[in-house]
């Protein structure tokens, strides 16, 4: 488990950031970056389950924002070459299906969109596309960490599925689509 006693340690003072393993790394390196924005994704969520009050989509946020905690320890421990099952916390297959699942789930009680939809509607809907839109940044961010480091492939597509799922959890928010604010192209010219 993990015990926080001391919120500081200053040895972040010279622009660093301490990964599972040890290392250090600037604070502004690809994969820090996309810790940060997995971690701002959480945060959007939390306030989206604020707004939303108990009911299956607030649980499944609740579920989601643990697995967010297990993605940025995945993305702050470096994958090793080899690395045997279980030998570090990473995202696994078991919780992209779980994702798929929700977004079925959901989506089986819509009905099929006929244009683009706004981010508005409920002030909940509203926050659950607020969260998406973050979490589609992390998904880039993460995807530009690779270009320095070796990611689980689990964890991109993890970031991938819950874009999805935000998407159409606001959907199902908004009175099962009834609600969505649809985009009307060329309405204000």
């Amino acid at each position: 488990m993990v015990k926080l006693n001391k919120i500081y340690t200053r040895t972040g003072d010279d622009g660093t950031s301490g990964l599972a393993d040890g290392s250090r790394v600037a604070k502004s390196s690809l994969r820090m970056t996309a810790i940060g924005d997995v971690d701002e994704a959480n945060s959007a969520i939390g306030v989206a389950r604020t707004a939303l009050g108990h009911g299956i989509v607030e649980e499944a946020l609740a579920r989601i924002q643990n697995d967010l905690f297990d993605l940025g320890a995945d993305i702050a421990t470096p994958l090793v070459e080899g690395e045997a099952p279980g030998a570090a916390l990473r995202i696994v297959a078991s919780q992209v299906t779980r994702l798929e699942q929700e977004i079925d789930r959901l989506n089986d009680e819509l009905s099929p969109l006929t244009s683009f939809v706004l981010p508005a509607g409920d002030a909940s809907a509203s926050a659950l596309h607020l969260a998406r839109a973050i979490a589609r940044r992390a998904e880039r961010s993460a995807v530009a960490a690779t270009q320095d480091a070796m990611l689980n492939p689990l964890a991109l597509a993890y970031l991938n599925r819950l874009s999805d799922y935000l998407f159409v959890a606001a959907r199902w928010v908004n009175q099962a689509g009834a609600g969505d604010v649809l985009w009307v192209p060329g309405a204000q010219r």
